[in-house]
């Protein structure tokens, strides 16, 4: 159940209405879920400072359990959504960070209980 949060600088009308879904896709692409098991938050018009300067940045935080656990992991998902995050958002590639974070299943709640006994 990957969760992502992509926070931007970014006005929000420079953002496309359909950003959370594309995003969404892209991510369950990436990690090999199911995109209905995927959660997409965009937040825009941040204030943010990245490397020291206030000119338009993004992060994206990317959680999920088992598929975010490994460098070598990272680094294809990473190669994957940079692509996606320049060419969408229009930012050079250091203006962007990502943050993977391993989640277990103990971590996640749904519908009453954890992700352990679904």
């Amino acid at each position: 159940m990957p969760f992502v949060e992509l926070e931007t600088s970014l006005p929000a009308a420079r953002l496309s209405s359909d950003l959370p879904a594309k995003l969404c896709s892209e991510v369950a692409a990436a990690l090999g879920k199911p995109e209905e098991r995927v959660s997409v938050t965009v937040k825009s018009e941040l204030q943010m400072v990245l490397g020291g300067s206030a000119a338009p940045c993004a992060q994206l935080i990317v959680s999920s359990i088992g598929v975010v656990g490994s460098a070598e992991q990272n680094r294809a998902h990473s190669a994957r959504l940079f692509d996606f995050l320049t060419r969408e958002l229009a930012l050079g590639a250091d203006r962007i960070l990502i943050r993977f974070y391993p989640l277990e299943s103990w971590q996640i709640g749904k519908n009453g209980t954890v992700m352990t006994f679904l």
